[in-house]
């Protein structure tokens, strides 16, 4: 976020784009890099406003490069339709390849919104003990190509998630109304690597910990696991006092966006339980399934390059 000169007002910026979404459906993928930039931005309170882009493909004399380029221009197209943000300009890069293996189809969207106000920004990190973690959108059995399918078994195939870009516009305009209503402490969306990550990411960037209870739905229910790692869109976590609850699950059922309170911020360890549980944070009659510290997230984090390298 950043403060125009001599005004309050701001400009948030995000850049998005995941591969390997856009490998598997150009067309799909394309449209998931708008949305998420979009969300990332209204995470700050900022409106979505235009996007510019720029578009990585391999050699397009090749029919399947071709397609791959058609068909992102055609997603994005339609994700921008949607959510109203127009493209202002952008670039593109072809021929990327060695000869005979291309990149992945990287049609990264750059997305600008505007507040009327700097100083109604909101963080992304877990900001105070005790407020309420609420989490926005619905959460479905969508593991096929996510990090975690990835990451853990080394398999990148699957449905890319679906995408629902009417739920994504009204999520933007509760984040971005919540916002100019002072009601939220943080906020951030969950994408890649889901609910799990997304909590990593909020409790490194605050230096705080927080306990949830997630009720699974029973036998017929997601298992842990797919809760905690899939993908779906259209989904976010914030924070709020309690004493603001009330008024943001009003805001939220107003604009039709599905809201759970899950746990509270506080401590120095993220801890997810899951089972059908009377009210969240409280772990009875759940099964601890995640339990870290903060400092090991963070030093996973931060040392992840160095890891990298020597790996």
């Amino acid at each position: 976020v950043i403060r125009l000169p001599g005004s309050k007002r701001g400009v948030a910026l995000s850049t998005d784009c995941n591969s390997r979404y856009c490998y598997l459906d150009p067309r799909l993928g394309a449209a998931h890099a708008v949305a998420e930039a979009a969300r990332n931005v209204a995470c700050t309170g900022a409106r979505p406003l235009a996007i510019t882009n720029c578009q990585n493909f391999g050699n397009p004399y090749k029919p399947e490069v071709f397609w791959q380029f058609r068909e992102a221009i055609a997603g994005m197209s339609e994700a921008c339709r949607a959510l109203a943000t127009p493209v202002t300009g952008g670039n593109v890069s072809l021929s990327n390849e060695d000869g005979e293996t291309a990149i992945r189809p990287t049609p990264v969207i750059g997305m600008v919104g505007v507040m009327d106000d700097v100083e109604l920004r909101v963080p992304m990190g877990f900001q105070a003990e005790g407020d309420i973690i609420v989490l926005l959108g619905s959460t479905r059995d969508e593991i096929g190509a996510s990090e975690y399918l990835a990451t853990v078994y080394g398999v990148e195939a699957g449905q890319v998630p679906a995408l629902d870009l009417e739920a994504e516009g009204r999520l933007c305009r509760l984040l971005v109304s919540a916002a100019s209503r002072r009601l939220l402490s943080s906020a951030h969306d969950v994408s890649e690597g889901g609910l799990a990550v997304a909590l990593a990411e909020c409790a490194v960037a605050g230096g705080l910990g927080a306990a949830l209870s997630i009720d699974c739905g029973g036998d017929s229910g997601p298992a842990p696991d797919r809760l905690l790692f899939s993908e779906s869109g259209a989904r976010a976590l914030v924070t709020l006092s309690a004493g603001r609850l009330g008024q943001f699950m009003a805001l939220a059922s107003g604009l039709n966006v599905p809201a759970a309170a899950v746990g509270r911020v506080g401590g120095d360890r993220l801890c997810v339980e899951f089972g059908e549980v009377e009210g969240a944070g409280t772990g009875a009659g759940a099964e601890r399934r995640l339990d870290v510290s903060v400092e090991a997230l963070s030093k996973a984090y931060e040392e992840a390059i160095p890891c990298a390298m020597e790996g």
